[in-house]
């Protein structure tokens, strides 16, 4: 899988960071950058959760 963040969406309330922090990291700068594109499939769970409680639908997953 691949994560995938829009940051026009993105309104960086940290959620994501909250459920993977090991996938996303909220800057100083109020920008969210994906720390790992392609996590392995034992963090899918805390990714789709994230997708799911974007409250902007800024995240999603492609698979590869």
């Amino acid at each position: 899988m691949r994560v995938v963040v829009d940051p026009d969406l993105c309104e960086t309330n940290s959620i994501c960071m909250g459920l993977a922090p090991d996938v996303f990291e909220v800057g100083s700068d109020d920008s969210v950058t994906v720390l790992l594109e392609h996590p392995p499939e034992s963090m899918r769970a805390d990714v789709l959760n994230a997708v799911r409680l974007c409250p902007r639908r800024a995240i999603s997953v492609e698979e590869d």
